[in-house]
């Protein structure tokens, strides 16, 4: 058999994005009174591995043999890197203070699938499996995203099941009663799609025909004009997603997906340098 063949490849983040993760990782390895040269790699080559996966969403199997690693230490790295980079994604009360201060009339909320190998684990409806999207015919687990009124995300929230609507998942975060707090206190209104309907009277959407009937002039109208500033939510969305392709297809354990869309959105902000 032949000798296996290596090659270059570059990564697509900058230095100052690979000693961002470095330090993160440095700092949790202090925290974990890990003994010094007791790691196979440094803090440095463990960021570029866990960056790897993010914007490439290379398989871990293919990560460990590059840096001469066991796949259950691979993961366990990965791991590391996800929740360094996770403690560092804004918290809803910090993204709304700062959506604030920027001076946002209004802030963007659309909910994103990302996707995951498929899983039989039954839900609380007989024959319905927990994580199946009913609406996208696929499995995978359930992201809300706030975007500030430009499209740039400034917020995602801890996954549930797929299973779960828009609005279920919007009230199990507790972030309608945020949303509504916000803008009783001169903060923005939130402008979303029709899957939030009976949300507070502060979220605007556009109207639904009537069952038998027809909309006004007016509401359609408002229709056209809200659906043009409503667009910039997908934005936010597909910019993580073609950021990061970790974010189209999840291997890990479901329950994971919050953490990894919230690091990834803390690479995001790093990155564009904002955060609102």
């Amino acid at each position: 058999m032949s000798a296996s063949v290596t090659y270059r490849a570059i990564l697509t983040f900058d230095r100052e994005t690979v000693w961002y993760v470095s330090r993160l990782l440095a700092a949790d390895r202090r925290h974990r009174r890990t003994r010094r040269a007791t790691r196979l790699l440094t803090p440095f080559r463990q960021a570029v591995m866990v960056l790897r996966w993010f914007v490439d969403g290379t398989r871990i199997a293919q990560l460990a043999r590059d840096n001469g690693l066991s796949k259950r230490t691979g993961y366990r790295y990965l791991h590391e890197g996800i929740d360094a980079l996770k403690a560092q994604a804004p918290t809803l009360e910090r993204a709304l203070a700062a959506a604030k201060r920027a001076g946002h009339g209004h802030l963007l909320l659309d909910g994103t699938l990302i996707e995951i190998d498929a899983c039989h684990v039954p839900g609380p409806t007989k024959g319905v499996d927990l994580w199946w999207s009913g609406k996208h015919k696929r499995h995978g687990g359930n992201i809300q995203v706030l975007s500030a009124p430009d499209g740039f995300p400034i917020w995602t929230s801890p996954v549930r099941p797929g299973r779960e609507h828009d609005m279920s998942a919007a009230r199990t975060h507790g972030l309608l009663d945020a949303l509504e707090a916000a803008a009783r206190d001169s903060g923005p209104i939130t402008i979303t799609d029709t899957g939030y309907e009976a949300a507070p009277t502060c979220f605007r959407m556009p109207h639904k025909k009537p069952k038998g009937g027809e909309l006004t002039i007016e509401q359609r109208q408002f229709n056209k004009a809200i659906g043009a500033v409503r667009a910039l939510a997908e934005k936010a969305n597909a910019d993580l997603k073609t950021r990061f392709k970790a974010l189209r297809h999840v291997s890990l354990d479901p329950w994971r997906i919050g953490a990894v869309a919230a690091a990834a959105l803390a690479l995001f902000h790093f990155e564009k340098n904002r955060t609102a």
